[in-house]
């Protein structure tokens, strides 16, 4: 059994090299046993590379890949096979085979490792079950919807009993309501059989829905780690601050084109996260400072159990010593202030 304080991945400086092209590029990263992590960038950032060295169909130029402790770095395609029995693949189109049915597609990978016709189908009835298809066992793909075909998949993943379970892009075919379905499964499976999921994905909602921890690639290299909450409430690197911004509030267009280095009121960029974002900070900042913010954009929402928000608020700025003590306030409150320019109170409406 494996020991649960050793990470299911250790990947130690390792690259990977396509003639003149570095897909991976000298990444070190613990993935640890039981956690949901998901690892974003954008096209060409080395996702889909670094998921095929972690299932081995990729064999790494230079570093250490560590698998459940054991050195998979320079395994032959051979040497894969035991490991690949405890790693389940989850695909974006599904990859099921057209001619079976849905108990067959998902007993297939137990039949390939030779196990009893009656055991492997009792296990496909179960994951049929877990995966919410019961009554769907004597159908063909065909006769599926797209999220059900997701589901055999991940039935079809979990069928030898993985330690881990990959996800390369596995809900960007689906469209957003199966999405969240989807998601909700993976989390349900994550806490039912404590099993490692890798969400490789370019969409920050998926992250945001039910990782642990997300790791941010650009150019193959890491770029940014941590706490899904930390990273939305207090993002630090480019790569991050862009992605983000499809699912966090950003200051209405109209009001962006009207700032000015001076004006009536001070806008005012603030996330906001934790405790302090459970506590009514705009009127304790009224208070302690005399000045009433005005909300231009923005909001709460829940990550991890944990309030984290991002607001765009207005600021009288004719008294600048009190302006100044305002935004010292909320720098001091929020994980992130910048007072981003002014507007005239007409400008602002």
């Amino acid at each position: 059994m494996a020991d649960p304080a050793i990470p299911i991945y250790q990947l130690k400086n390792v690259s990977r090299r396509f003639l003149q092209t570095t897909a991976v590029d000298g990444l070190s990263l613990d993935i640890k046993s039981g956690e949901i992590l998901g690892i974003i960038g954008r096209s060409g950032a080395g996702k889909s590379t670094l998921i095929r060295c972690l299932n081995g169909l990729e064999q790494i130029d230079s570093g250490e890949l560590y698998f459940e402790g054991t050195n998979v770095s320079h395994l032959a395609e051979t040497q894969w096979a035991p490991y690949r029995q405890r790693i389940g693949m989850i695909f974006q189109h599904f990859n099921l085979l057209s001619s079976k049915r849905i108990l067959e597609n998902i007993a297939l990978p137990l039949k390939l490792a030779g196990v009893a016709k009656e055991i492997r189908r009792q296990r496909a009835l179960d994951l049929i079950e877990l995966v919410g298809l019961s009554g769907k066992e004597r159908h063909y793909p065909a006769e599926l919807s797209g999220g059900q075909k997701q589901r055999v998949g991940i039935a079809r993943a979990l069928a030898a009993s993985p330690k881990v379970l990959l996800s390369d892009e596995a809900t960007s075919a689906l469209d957003p309501e199966t999405t969240q379905s989807i998601l909700e499964l993976l989390a349900d499976i994550n806490k039912r059989l404590n099993i490692t999921i890798v969400l490789i994905t370019h969409e920050m909602e998926v992250v945001q829905a039910i990782a642990d921890r997300v790791v941010v690639l650009n150019k193959g290299k890491i770029v940014e780690e941590g706490e899904v909450k930390d990273i939305f409430a207090s993002p630090q690197d480019d790569t991050t601050i862009a992605m983000l911004r499809l699912v966090t509030p950003q200051l209405p267009t109209a009001i962006v084109k009207q700032l000015k280095p001076q004006g009536d009121e001070a806008v005012i960029e603030l996330n906001i996260a934790g405790q302090e974002a459970r506590q009514p900070f705009l009127s304790q900042l009224e208070h302690d400072i005399g000045l009433v913010p005005r909300i231009l954009h923005g909001g709460i929402e829940t990550i991890q159990g944990e309030p984290v928000g991002r607001f765009f608020l207005a600021l009288d700025s004719h008294d600048k010593p009190r302006l100044d003590k305002a935004v010292a306030w909320l720098t001091q409150k929020g994980r992130y202030c910048e007072v981003l320019g002014f507007v005239n109170n007409d400008s602002s409406q």
